[in-house]
């Protein structure tokens, strides 16, 4: 016999009916139990318990004994759901309600309401689940659908018609804008034009709490329950409501036919779940407040209808008890936003909104992924948008938390003058004043200070020269470059960290008729002008010997690029000092983990390998002209490598993560940026072991010719690791937990092979032992302690090894503003010894006379209001470094670097 259909399972319920008290006494009723009592007190009048449990049993059953009984099959009808409907229907204004297994379950049961040749009237701002099931009606079923701006009543008017409107779907606020529908104007607007059409409220963002749409008109009200209504994402449910009995019917039909309605066990969680909804929408909408507040106040343009100035706010108090727990931002740079959302500790990664915890996403790479960039641009969703759902946790450490990344991203920085942090504009002064700053104009007696990353090749070394696609990301541990005018008609450069080298030319003395200058807004030829660089290594470079052999490549880059984009009208003097958070010794073999077990990584660029990031610095790092930077960064890798990859300079200049292949392999080739790659715990270590690269690369060439089947099928292996990892890193839905243990085991079977192509060494297996007893990094770091680490660190230390403690996937170039205004005052200059600052000492030490070689210091820079920089820059220890130059004032583009461990 088929399952009856049980009255529980119509949902047809009274109103409100948990028993008011009776009256003490005649002169003082008693008022109806308020909300959040309503919540907290599950009571059902005809279904009390046998035994008295205070607490709704589970029924944890498919069939029920006897016939024509009330209950017979779980699928149409059990008692713990039947407790879950009539209390969803309790606190929701509703005569019936209903329950199913997720929220686009009970969308899409509403939406089998239809039929062939009706149409529906759709939000242009939805969640993008309901997007995908509306466009596939749209195809399979044959329904239209119409996606209007519903915060205006009159922009449905067009597209409703008497007999054809068969449905109006809204949402308010809306997901992830926020935007306000005035539900109750809408209802009777379309209720006069096309009597027959169904009202349908997606009201997930706001929970029965809040807002009640059935009490503005709404036919059909939907959540999905495993946001607020649960509260702690460990359940998936949906619910309906309504008040028509005849729609009733039709909604506990499909529910019974399809077979979705809500288990017993996961109804049980959601009775549980909601009797403490208004306890948490309090204190979630509470830190909402300040969050939006802190956001805005900071300059961001912010989604929430608290805010005075939101849109319609107007409506949205006339129709909802308070503003809800999720907010939307726009950095104006997608770039940036990926980095604040990978660079939040607090605030967990995912794509969904409603738990106690705090959620960050980006919309458009996560939850709204599923629209086409085209729909989602045309219906004006930001692709840099980024959506806060907030939890209970304290204020303050959820506003700290987000500050901390909102710093590191460089989309904040703190203005001395009014003595608070302040938004950094994506197109402000500074942009623009380092995009006029060409070296074919005079330079201004202004010291610019730039930034770059470090790089590791995460996955695919000593295979990419093999054609394997290597996984490249930025390392948050810095290279910094000051250049300082000069009053001498002298180029210097100085690099600490290259055994304290020094070196200057005459600017006139340099072979200038060597050189063919590139033209303005042109591209350096293919070829490098073998001319100038022989030029250059027989006359200005001759003095530098081969036992300075780094020192040398270095100035050769810098001498090049200094001349070949000179316009030979004014010839800037300067000093150019580097200095680095990085291992400045060339062909060091390192060691790295990321919560997991450590794998094969390459040498840690020197000084060397940047720069040419800083004499290009003068350029704009905005996304318009970043590209130009990476190009003429490439220039300067082809003059230190001879035939580069491209990956150091893209890494350097962009930040983040890419992957590479390398052409003349019969398989697609180029560079690919990453997107949400997530920033991660490193820790890198330096073995202090020599390493000769091209002969590692040489032995693997002469492996691959001797045993090609081995070699070929180790390579094949290692592309597939690159693959597996590359889909892990991108992954925007994949937790943190679950994306470092695919890691960890990704980076165990790549370090295997890199063993059998004969490129470890005994010194990296040292570490791998250490790191793997008993610290056990094959596990996520989250369960990794502070102490343990600590540990960890001495142990290696003890061992002859340096480890540094980072992160890889941030941020790229970095160019301090040159403006007073975004410079901060009274910056933390740290102590410099007497004679500091100076580019070359005086001949003769007499008081109160310019050396020979002066650079602009405070005397002439108090014109402008600027601190000298290169005093404290080369007298910081590298420990001092990062937070110096963090706290110098506003950085153009990319933060300066200041170290993120991001979450981990």
């Amino acid at each position: 016999m088929a399952p009856s259909v049980d009255p529980h399972a119509t949902g047809k319920l009274p109103v409100h009916d948990l028993p008011t008290p009776e009256p003490e006494s005649p002169l003082r009723p008693r008022k109806p139990y308020r909300f959040s009592t309503l919540c907290a007190t599950v009571e059902n009048p005809d279904m009390k318990d046998q035994y008295g449990s205070s607490s709704v049993p589970i029924y944890q059953t498919a069939t029920f004994k006897g016939v024509g009984a009330e209950y017979d099959y779980t699928r149409s009808g059990n008692p713990t759901r039947t407790h879950l409907q009539h209390h969803i229907a309790k606190i929701s204004s509703a005569a019936h309600a209903f329950t199913v297994s997720s929220g686009m379950a009970a969308l899409d049961v509403i939406l089998r309401l239809l039929k062939p040749g009706d149409e529906i009237i759709a939000g242009d701002d939805l969640y993008g689940g309901t997007n995908r099931l509306l466009t596939y009606i749209k195809t399979h079923v044959g329904v239209t659908v119409h996606h209007v701006d519903t915060t205006d009543p009159t922009s449905l008017y067009p597209f409703i018609h008497p007999t054809k409107t068969a449905m109006v779907l809204l949402e308010s606020p809306t997901n992830p804008l926020l935007k306000i529908a005035d539900l109750a104007k809408i209802s009777s607007d379309v209720k006069e034009r096309a009597p027959d059409a169904i009202i349908v409220v997606d009201n997930t963002m706001m929970s029965p709490y809040l807002q009640r749409p059935l009490e503005h008109g709404a036919d059909i009200v939907y959540d999905s329950a495993t946001k607020y209504l649960s509260g702690h994402h460990d359940l998936m449910a949906g619910v309906m409501t309504c008040n028509r009995d005849d729609l009733a019917k039709k909604l506990a039909f499909t529910i019974n036919s399809v077979g979705n309605a809500l288990t017993p066990i996961d109804s049980f969680l959601l009775l549980r779940g909601i009797k403490t909804l208004a306890l948490r929408m309090d204190r979630q909408q509470s830190n909402a407040q300040q969050v939006a507040e802190y956001l805005y106040s900071l300059g961001f343009r912010v989604h929430y209808p608290g805010l005075a100035d939101h849109p319609g706010q107007d409506v949205h108090q006339r129709i909802a008890d308070g503003n809800g727990a999720v907010l939307s931002f726009e950095t104006s740079n997608k770039e940036l936003s990926e980095k604040i959302v990978g660079g939040t500790n607090l605030w967990g990664i995912s794509v969904s909104f409603g738990c106690v915890n705090s959620l960050i996403s980006m919309p458009c790479v996560m939850s709204h992924a599923s629209i086409d960039p085209a729909t989602r641009a045309a219906r004006g969703l930001p692709e840099d948008l980024i959506r806060l759902c907030v939890g209970i946790e304290d204020p303050h450490d959820l506003l700290d938390d987000l500050e901390r990344a909102l710093i590191s991203a460089g989309a904040i920085a703190f203005d001395a003058s009014q003595n608070k942090y302040v938004r950094v504009p994506d197109d402000d002064a500074l942009s623009l004043a380092v995009q006029k700053l060409q070296l074919d104009g005079v330079l201004q007696d202004t010291e610019w200070f730039v930034s770059a990353p470090g790089k590791v090749i995460l996955f695919g070394e000593h295979a990419v020269v093999h054609g394997v696609t290597a996984i490249a990301a930025s390392v948050d541990l810095r290279c910094y470059g000051l250049s300082t005018p000069r009053q001498d008609r002298k180029l210097s450069i100085h690099l600490l960290d290259i055994n304290n080298f020094y070196h200057e030319w005459d600017i006139e003395s340099l072979p200038w008729n060597a050189v063919t200058p590139v033209p303005p807004g042109g591209e350096h030829p293919e070829e490098l002008d073998q001319r100038l660089i022989e030029a250059l290594n027989e006359s200005p470079l001759k003095g530098i010997g081969e036992d300075q052999k780094a020192a040398r490549g270095a100035s050769l880059v810098f001498l090049y690029l200094y001349m070949i984009l000179n316009r030979n009208e004014v010839r800037p003097a300067f000093n150019f000092t580097a200095r680095s958070t990085l291992p400045c010794v060339r062909r060091q073999r390192h060691y790295w983990s990321i919560g997991g077990s450590p794998s094969h990584c390459p040498p840690a660029p020197s000084s060397s390998d940047h720069i040419h990031v800083s004499h290009q610095g003068r350029r704009a790092i905005s996304p318009t002209t970043a590209e130009e930077v990476n190009k003429w960064a490439f220039v300067a890798e082809k003059i230190l490598h001879g035939n580069p990859s491209g990956v150091d300079n893209s890494v350097a200049v962009y930040g983040g993560a890419l992957a590479y292949t390398r052409p003349g392999f019969g398989k697609k080739s180029g560079m690919e940026g990453i997107q949400g790659f997530k920033s991660l715990k490193f820790l890198l270590t330096n073995s202090k072991v020599p390493r000769d690269t091209k002969k590692l690369v040489a032995g693997v060439g002469e492996k691959k010719a001797n045993e090609p089947e081995l070699v070929n099928g180790i390579l094949d292996s290692i592309q597939s690791i690159s693959d597996e990892a590359r889909r892990a890193l991108a992954d925007p839905e994949l937790p943190r937990d679950s994306l470092l243990s695919a890691l960890s085991i990704l980076m165990d079977e790549n370090h295997k092979h890199l063993v059998t192509l004969g490129v470890s060494h005994p010194s990296l297996e040292t570490i791998k032992a250490k790191t793997k007893e008993p610290h056990n990094l094959s596990t996520k770091l989250t369960d990794f302690k502070d102490e343990q680490l600590q540990d960890l660190i001495d142990d290696l230390i003890r061992e002859g090894f340096q480890p540094y403690l980072t992160s890889v996937g941030g941020s790229g170039l970095g160019i301090l503003s040159p403006y007073p205004g975004h410079r901060t005052r009274g910056s933390r200059l740290y102590h410099a010894p007497e004679g500091f600052g100076q580019v070359t000492p005086p001949d003769t030490p007499i008081p109160r006379e310019p050396s020979p070689v002066q650079i602009v210091d405070g005397s002439e820079n108090a014109a402008n209001n600027l601190d000298p920089l290169r005093a404290p820059f080369v007298s910081s220890t590298v420990a001092e470094l990062p937070e110096w130059a963090a706290e110098l004032g506003r950085w153009a583009g990319n933060p300066c670097g200041a170290s993120n461990t991001g979450p981990s």
